[in-house]
């Protein structure tokens, strides 16, 4: 999808108007909705810094409105090309079915796609247990990695805690 394309989407998630939007990334008022549908249509590509600012009042993470383009079926193989030689990604089988999977060969490589794919598996279950909603799910896959961010702040912020706790009690 363009980037357009996923403006639009997230626009319309969010119920704001081309002209809202458009007014509050900072063009005039009597410009923002034609500024917002030149993006939209594709006759314009913002640059990084209006991208950010998008996000921002979108509330996603630039890169939720700057994936490559994977609407077309070769778009999508060329994608998933430059993941197997950049990143590691492998195409493989198991059990009959199709499976993508990551080299191990390359630990820095693999350590990193690890954790994020491992985390995007942990919301997914989340999701298929019925723990949390979709909204909370889409929530965390379009701000991603800020929400993982906070979450990990927040778990060492408690460790320090109950560190702090164990002195005092002299455990």
């Amino acid at each position: 999808m363009a980037i357009g394309e996923r403006i639009r989407y997230f626009r319309n998630l969010r119920g704001m108007t081309q002209k809202y939007l458009g007014m509050r990334v900072g063009f005039p008022e009597r410009t923002a909705d034609i500024r917002m549908a030149q993006y939209e249509a594709g006759t314009r590509t913002p640059k990084a810094d209006l991208v950010e600012a998008l996000a921002y009042v979108l509330d996603v993470s630039p890169q939720a409105l700057t994936v490559p383009d994977i609407d077309t079926d070769y778009g999508l193989m060329h994608t998933l090309f430059a993941l197997e030689d950049r990143r590691g990604l492998r195409i493989g089988e198991i059990d009959g079915e199709i499976c993508l999977r990551l080299d191990k060969s390359d630990w820095n490589k693999f350590h990193s796609m690890f954790n994020m794919w491992n985390a995007w598996r942990k919301e997914a279950a989340k999701l298929e247990a019925g723990e949390i909603t979709r909204e909370e799910y889409d929530h965390w896959r379009y701000t991603y990695p800020r929400v993982e961010a906070e979450r990990t702040r927040a778990a060492l912020d408690e460790l320090r805690e109950r560190k702090k706790e164990k002195g005092r009690s002299g455990e």
